[in-house]
């Protein structure tokens, strides 16, 4: 478990009580990275759990790995969140016509930094892809790091397309087959797999921000989404620091990392559909 501190070293949650904006009035938000690019480690905020830590996805009793499917290795972008959002799977959306995938909005950092796992970084958002993963909808926000070198020739998604040919089609790529080694059927897009531009990204994360705040103030039901937080003061489920600190106290201690599954570093080729 990877969990979150804030600068004077008291838990928070990832989820809940990082905002949203690192600067509104230029529309740059924070990102949480889950996964770092080029490794396979399926990691993710885990919604239920108490302060929701970044952990890995378990499924039948087995850590999850995204497989290599050529020519791609691991994540091909530093692969995360923006807190403070949720894609309700009680709302169809309009445009897509499915209901939410029931998690913070998903983002595809295109920089050239590496990051951490856990590293909490400030992106510019430039458009977005909208997966139908098994019949969820399910955004991908295209960003890239404002501390990157190249960010001030990024304002949109075309520039992505002409600056960085191919990655596009790559990611498009990418999400279309990356459950096909698992024996899953090729994913599908709404738009035609088309991208759609920064003011459409932006229009999307402030409606996941808006179902987030119902959910965070118990207007909405969350099921068994964990809301507690210690910054959301309004909020049902805010608590104190020394509430959170015993939660962590109560967990189980971490014991020694299992070794990497030598499959990992497996490629699977297919032809595609």
């Amino acid at each position: 478990r990877c969990l979150a501190e804030d600068a004077r070293g008291r838990y928070i949650s990832p989820f809940h009580d990082i905002p949203i904006y690192a600067d509104g009035t230029e529309n740059v938000f924070n990102m949480v990275v889950e996964v770092p690019r080029w490794t396979n480690a399926k990691m993710e905020i885990a919604t239920k759990d108490p302060l929701n830590p970044i952990k890995q996805d378990v499924k039948k009793g087995k850590l999850r790995y995204v497989a290599n499917v050529f020519p791609h290795k691991g994540y091909i972008w530093n692969y995360g969140a923006i807190p403070q959002t949720w894609e309700d799977p009680g709302h169809k959306d309009e445009n897509t016509g499915c209901c939410g995938d029931n998690d913070p909005i998903d983002v595809c950092e295109i920089g050239s930094k590496v990051c951490s796992r856990g590293e909490v970084i400030k992106v510019k958002v430039l458009g977005t892809l909208a997966l139908i993963d098994e019949g969820e909808t399910d955004w991908k926000i295209i960003a890239i790091n404002t501390e990157d070198p190249e960010a001030g020739s990024y304002n949109d998604i075309s520039d992505v397309r002409r600056l960085k040919p191919g990655y596009l089609e790559a990611t498009v790529d990418w999400f279309r087959r990356y459950k096909v080694p698992d024996g899953k059927p090729e994913n599908q897009f709404a738009f035609n797999g088309e991208f759609k531009g920064k003011d459409f990204a932006l229009s999307v994360i402030k409606s996941t921000h808006e179902h987030w705040k119902a959910l965070i103030a118990k207007k909405t039901d969350g099921g068994e989404i964990n809301c507690t937080n210690l910054t959301v003061s309004d909020s049902p489920f805010c608590c104190s620091q020394e509430c959170a600190k015993a939660t962590v106290d109560a967990a189980p201690p971490c014991k020694a990392a299992n070794a990497i599954p030598p499959e990992v570093d497996k490629w699977f080729y297919y032809q595609q559909n």
